[in-house]
């Protein structure tokens, strides 16, 4: 059974320093090229969108411009009373002055109305003369308005000409007859020069646009390359004065658990055997005093053995998590606190996982037997091809979590950095009233294969 920080060859990561490191600033840098590109989109789109409306816009102006020159230069000399009247020799006449114009195959269409809606002029002949009610804009127009000039289909009572035309550029000027009659002058362009506008206009600005944009991309790309050291460096520091605390800790514990077992113990457990001595051939009025001496003697060594037991677990490579977990619980059943246990016959975890996971047992179960006035305690160990988790869950008291960490729940949080730097998880629910329940997951990286 091989573990997974091990290859086939046997070696490990540690054997490689650097490699984790490399490999998460490359991912950072990835995400940040990621994520700029995706930025490079989302500004690219709607201004691409806006230099084609910009350029939509300017095409419309100059067909406006071209289309009020040719009413005021070409179309007003020649808009006499007799055209007015509907005179076919003026009619013909206007016709002549316009065929170069008419004959540029963008212009579509020519008209000039009156004031009253009627057509005076148009290149179909059999609209002039036929009247169709002006919009609002139209007597605005005849009122000294400015023209206006829009890219639509046709689709009004006066286009029954333009309909199988699809969209076109409509263009609305002011004019006048040469005796100063108002008159409204109304042109149809094919939308062809204004579409190639927009493309010649958007070809131009966005490449550069874009290259600026990846140009600003790049240049932002030593920095985040930096910062991403920079974490990472941070977060490698952080760890490993995390392991060396977490080293530091179990390094006291032993020494405490240490001198307490060859000192103090041994010495108690000697003066217990004087005083059973004692009051074995002591005098009979004694008996009873040194008995209670030698009881309370004897409670205070199991308890600081089981203290020493608690500052520093067994031997998890050798005894295994399971038998472990069993005997850290035996001190708690001693003194009434009622453990279930809920562990796998074969608990197979690397070494690491194991000890992090004993000492999530250790500390729940210590501040359930110490703080939480728990009697009864459920303590359960699960393992998959997804990682480990254990669960510890008394019927104590609880405390409400959003007021921060309750009584003895200190060792609890520096175990929670210690996994979330190990890449698992540890979370503690509780509720007034209902108990605790802690729990701890480490990812599948950590535990052994099977």
């Amino acid at each position: 059974m091989s573990r997974p920080s091990e290859a086939e060859d046997g070696t490990k990561p540690e054997d490689f320093p650097g490699t984790a490191e490399r490999f998460a600033v490359r991912a950072a840098v990835a995400k940040f090229l990621l994520m700029g590109f995706l930025a490079l989109l989302i500004v690219a789109t709607p201004v691409a969108f806006w230099i084609r409306a910009e350029a939509e816009r300017h095409a419309l102006d100059n067909a406006l411009l071209f289309t009020q020159r040719v009413a005021d230069f070409a179309i007003k000399p020649l808009v006499t009373e007799a055209l007015l009247a509907g005179d076919a020799t003026a009619l013909d006449a206007l016709d002549k002055a316009l065929e170069p114009w008419r004959n540029d195959a963008s212009v579509l269409r020519i008209k000039v109305w009156d004031s009253n809606g009627r057509v005076v002029y148009s290149d179909i002949r059999s609209l002039v003369g036929q009247r169709f009610d002006l919009p609002d804009w139209g007597r605005a127009l005849l009122a000294g308005g400015p023209g206006t000039a829009s890219l639509e289909s046709q689709q009004e009572l006066e286009n029954e000409y333009e309909l199988a035309s699809g969209e076109l550029v409509e263009v609305y000027v002011s004019s006048s007859a040469t005796d100063g009659t108002p008159l409204i002058f109304e042109a149809y362009y094919d939308d062809d020069p204004v579409r190639d506008e927009q493309q010649a206009v958007l070809y131009s600005m966005v490449p550069p646009l874009l290259l600026a944009l990846a140009a600003l991309q790049l240049a932002q790309l030593p920095p985040a390359v930096r910062l991403a050291r920079g974490i990472q460096a941070h977060q490698a520091t952080r760890n490993r004065l995390l392991k060396r605390a977490v080293e530091a800790s179990d390094l006291e514990r032993r020494r405490i658990a240490r001198d307490l077992h060859d000192e103090v113990i041994q010495d108690l457990s000697g003066l217990g055997y004087a005083l059973e001595s004692e009051e074995l051939h002591g005098p009979p009025e004694q008996r009873p005093v040194l008995g209670g001496a030698r009881r309370i003697l004897q409670q205070s060594v199991r308890v600081l053995r089981a203290m020493t037991q608690e500052l520093y677990p067994p031997d998890l490579e050798q005894l295994g998590l399971r038998t472990s977990l069993e005997r850290l619980v035996e001190p708690h059943q001693e003194r009434g606190l009622a453990v279930r246990l809920l562990i796998p016959a074969d608990v197979a975890l690397a070494r690491g996982s194991s000890a992090l996971l004993y000492r999530v047992a250790r500390e729940a179960l210590s501040n359930s037997a110490k703080h939480s006035g728990a009697t009864t305690v459920v303590l359960s160990l699960r393992t998959d091809q997804h990682g480990a988790e254990i669960s510890i869950a008394d019927n104590g008291k609880g405390f409400d979590t959003s007021h921060g960490a309750a009584e003895g729940h200190l060792g609890l949080r520096i175990l929670k950095d210690t996994i979330r730097e190990a890449g698992g998880a540890l979370q503690i629910l509780s509720v007034p009233g209902t108990g605790t329940t802690v729990t701890a997951r480490l990812q599948s990286r950590l535990a052994a294969n099977r």
